[in-house]
């Protein structure tokens, strides 16, 4: 089944799920990992400088034998060399990805550009403009940090990538509303960790029930990881995730074809998120 697929501000089209190679994959050859994802139908890729494997992501992606319009990759700006630019770093990245372009580049954390966040963004069009990426967008970017910006943009970010579950949805109310405002894309990192990182909190027993309705409604199983990912696609969230086994992905994929939540299932869901404020990845924002 294809992929769904969300629309950006400018214009272009992304899968709604990403398979992505940082967290556990962070600084390992990843060939193998994007190989089995591509096989199993994953077409997004979510790379980054930071995260040390675009050389294996971009062997995964040559031996894939996929015609590069078939694939949507995703790569980050990392922290700025002396005398690099947005362009000149994306560039570097293109030879070890082995592609003539990305179809997004986000900057990938707004605190390593402290001070110089607007003239990043300047540059970050610039590799737009130069057909190096066909959008830009943001990771790890307060509200702030968007209106800081915004305020030079000629190209609003099209997608701002963030650790995004119930456990801090209410935290994020300034950052959805300003998304909302320039139809910019939240994407999600962590979307799963209230399961995988955080058991026994409030969302546990919600979760639980809605998983076995849609089991019931679906007439086969339905794991307490869809039922977070359903909720994240019926939000319009970009769904950033990952994993080393072939079932797990095959079922990340398979949310596709799960029974949607019912609207007073949402509202249970971000009501028992709002009980509980708690980042799993705290390191990418700024104290609170």
């Amino acid at each position: 089944m294809p992929v769904s697929e969300l629309t950006l501000n400018d214009g272009t089209r992304t899968p709604w799920i990403a398979f992505g190679t940082g967290t556990a994959l962070y600084g390992k050859d990843v060939q193998q990992s994007v190989t089995v994802a591509i096989q199993n139908g994953f077409t997004h890729l979510d790379g980054a400088q930071q995260y040390h494997n675009e050389d294996s992501l971009g062997a995964a992606i040559a031996a894939s034998g996929k015609p590069r319009s078939e694939l949507y990759i995703t790569t980050k700006l990392g922290k700025l060399k002396p005398g690099d630019t947005p362009k000149s770093a994306l560039e570097e990245s293109l030879r070890k990805l082995r592609v003539d372009y990305v179809d997004l580049y986000l900057v990938h954390h707004a605190l390593a550009h402290v001070g110089r966040l607007q003239d990043v963004w300047i540059g970050m069009e610039e590799a737009k403009n130069a057909g190096l990426t066909k959008s830009i967008g943001v990771s790890n970017f307060t509200s702030d940090h968007l209106s800081e910006i915004l305020e030079v943009a000629t190209i609003p970010p099209a997608v701002n990538q963030l650790e995004v579950h119930p456990y801090v949805w209410k935290a994020l109310q300034p950052n959805l509303s300003l998304h909302q405002k320039y139809n910019v894309v939240t994407s999600s990192y962590g979307g799963l960790s209230p399961l995988v990182r955080g058991r026994g909190g409030p969302l546990d027993p919600v979760v639980e029930d809605i998983r076995a309705r849609l089991a019931r409604t679906r007439g086969s199983a339905v794991s307490e990881g869809q039922v977070l990912h359903k909720y994240y696609q019926q939000k319009g969230i970009l769904v950033v995730t990952t994993s080393a086994k072939v079932e797990r992905i095959q079922e990340y994929l398979d949310t596709e074809n799960v029974p949607e939540l019912t609207p007073d299932e949402i509202e249970d869901i971000e009501a028992a998120g709002a009980k509980l404020h708690k980042r799993f990845f705290p390191g990418n924002w700024p104290p609170e």
